[in-house]
């Protein structure tokens, strides 16, 4: 019951302020608030503006740019995009596999931050681990990275295909 009662008090309290300031405001323009909206023109650059452009290099060696949201994940990018890295991110981003490896130049490397243990017990599964190995999942967009290249590693550990390959 007190409960009810503290929340009709600061209900009404609210109310109260709001019907002050309104009226304040109304007394200051001159101009009455019925119908009145307020719509911000900040010049906040477009979306597109704000994204870094990466470079993957796929198995076959063909290079393929794109761009994505500072943020995002490097396997949300191969996602977004479309791109077609056969069993890339098999766990979706869950630290469960190794399908989103990736091998990164060495100045590049260094700007990722570090390697959690999670990760690292993954990419210890990884086929073709390199000093400069990532999970694509773990490493997320930032404007210093801008321009960034990833190898996509020849083979990849995915527990979903048999022993002759298969699907």
């Amino acid at each position: 019951m007190a409960l009810v009662t503290a929340l009709r008090r600061l209900t009404h309290v609210r109310l109260r302020e709001y019907t002050r300031r309104t009226l304040a405001l109304t007394a200051t323009s001159g101009a009455s608030l019925t119908g009145h909206r307020s719509f911000t023109t900040g010049t906040q650059p477009l979306r597109s503006d704000n994204k870094v452009t990466v470079h993957f290099f796929n198995r076959d060696g063909e290079k393929i740019t794109v761009k994505g949201s500072p943020g995002d994940s490097l396997l949300d990018v191969v996602i977004n995009e479309d791109l077609d890295f056969d069993g890339f991110g098999a766990c979706e981003g869950t630290l469960a596999c190794s399908t989103c490896h990736l091998i990164f130049e060495e100045e590049a490397f260094k700007k990722l931050g570090p390697v959690t243990d999670e990760e690292m017990d993954m990419l210890d599964l990884a086929y073709g681990l390199t000093d400069t190995s990532r999970l694509g999942c773990q490493v997320c967009l930032t404007k210093s990275l801008e321009g960034l290249v990833a190898r996509v590693p020849e083979s990849v550990a995915d527990i979903r295909q048999s022993k002759d390959g298969s699907s």
